[in-house]
């Protein structure tokens, strides 16, 4: 491996790392404003679309398996552009499936390439901001975020016009060529240091995790329920309680997003006076209120006036978003204080204890939806989002015995993680 390389090298693949995190987000919620097509599509009621999008999950869980090795043998960026062809396929065949069984499939394998693709991504990111010597996830993850709410805005203005088979033609295409184009500037295996890798710790059972870490891992779930709450159901929310059309029911998700990548970036600069846990606390009290405050406005209004419900929870999510945009980094950078574990340990455990929550949960929301009303099942997010800020008040407080410099054992990210498996056996 090359000793050092670059500034000139080091900036083209921070710049390809920066194209290919917020591409990702534009892959991941192209779909978001065509839900209730596809949910017609697939002839499927809400608890069954519940379960579908809820369980095919368990295909992200599989990589943790072996996605570490393939990335300790062929280095990162193969595993990443490889990985791309698969989501982008995927992610297009969804305009032509209308077999249930096959939609679960898809998705289920669509989530597998994910899982592989991020656990690449972010160990090129660590990789990277190793070598540059600075924070640099956080910036990452933003633009993620910030592909995110490009392609919810986008996606429902093309929603408007464009057929869904179409769509997602054009827009995986304008994915794939991105992905390529900006992975061949990623670090090679030569440089990206992968082949150093070895385990740093020791081998802890599972019985013996500290029971702090799955407190931990309740508070991850809890502030990050709501997001993912808002992503898979608000294009089916302002069609059927606000009744608005595709690209005005797209606005509200978009605000959201905006304002959770305005709060992610604010996030470490506020760090050098509050703590993460201090500021997801009050973030989790506030923008549960928010939330309710735009569910319950909104829902009452809509039968008399539609535009001004959509305008009541656009404002409101725009809080909702700032009180959220701490909560997964907070949780993460927590997890690297957990006596015992090591960084990597705390926080594989806590990405699978959460990937199973979520699961079962969005199968739980499916049920509710169809079973009381989907108004009505937003009280689900609500709670968690509330619990999320009483957990973080908690961490808050038990953080405050612990120094400040071990909360850099793990940088501040998004949703996405970059775990080493094989410590978490044993």
């Amino acid at each position: 491996m090359p000793a050092n390389l670059s500034a000139e090298r080091l900036k083209r693949a921070r710049l390809a790392l920066f194209a290919i995190f917020f591409t990702q987000g534009v892959a991941a919620i192209t779909t978001l404003p065509r839900i209730p097509e596809l949910i017609d599509q697939v002839n499927v009621n809400f608890a069954q679309w519940g379960a579908i999008i809820g369980f095919s999950g368990v295909g992200s869980l599989v990589p943790l398996v072996f996605t570490n090795k393939l990335v300790n043998r062929f280095g990162t960026s193969p595993v990443i552009r490889t990985s791309a062809f698969a989501i982008v396929l995927l992610l297009a065949s969804q305009a032509w499936i209308t077999n249930p069984t096959i939609f679960f499939v898809a998705l289920f394998l669509q989530s597998f390439g994910f899982s592989t693709f991020n656990i690449a991504l972010n160990a090129q990111a660590v990789m990277l901001q190793n070598k540059l010597g600075k924070v640099m996830l956080g910036a990452f993850h933003g633009s993620w975020s910030i592909g995110a709410a490009v392609s919810a805005s986008l996606s429902g203005w093309l929603a408007s016009f464009m057929p869904l088979w179409l769509h997602l033609v054009i827009v995986p295409a304008a994915c794939i060529l991105v992905f390529q184009l900006a992975g061949s500037q990623l670090l090679t295996p030569a440089e990206d240091g992968h082949a150093a890798e070895r385990d740093r710790a020791k081998g802890v059972s599972w019985l013996k995790t500290p029971s702090y870490l799955w407190l931990l891992s309740l508070g991850l779930f809890a502030g990050m329920w709501p997001e993912l709450v808002l992503m898979d159901w608000t294009a089916v929310y302002s069609r059927d309680v606000l009744h608005v059309d595709a690209a005005a029911g797209a606005l509200p998700y978009t605000l959201f997003t905006a304002a959770m990548i305005v709060g992610r970036f604010a996030s470490a600069p506020l760090s050098k006076r509050f703590q993460f846990s201090t500021m997801s606390a009050i973030g989790g009290f506030i923008g549960s209120i928010a939330m309710a405050v735009g569910v319950i406005t909104s829902a009452t209004i809509a039968e008399t006036d539609p535009q001004g419900a959509l305008f009541a929870q656009m404002i409101c999510y725009v809080f909702a978003g700032l009180g959220i945009a701490t909560m997964v980094p907070s949780f993460f950078s927590a997890g690297g204080t957990v006596r015992g574990l090591s960084t990597a340990q705390a926080l594989s455990r806590m990405s699978l204890a959460n990937a199973l929550m979520v699961m079962f949960s969005k199968a739980l929301m499916g049920a509710l939806a169809e079973g009381v009303g989907l108004a009505v099942a937003m009280v689900f997010p609500l709670v968690t989002f509330l619990a999320a800020g009483v957990i973080a008040t908690y961490v808050s407080i038990n953080s405050k015995r612990i120094r400040e410099e071990s909360l850099a054992a793990y940088p501040p990210t998004g949703p996405i993680t970059s775990i080493d498996v094989d410590q978490t056996r044993g």
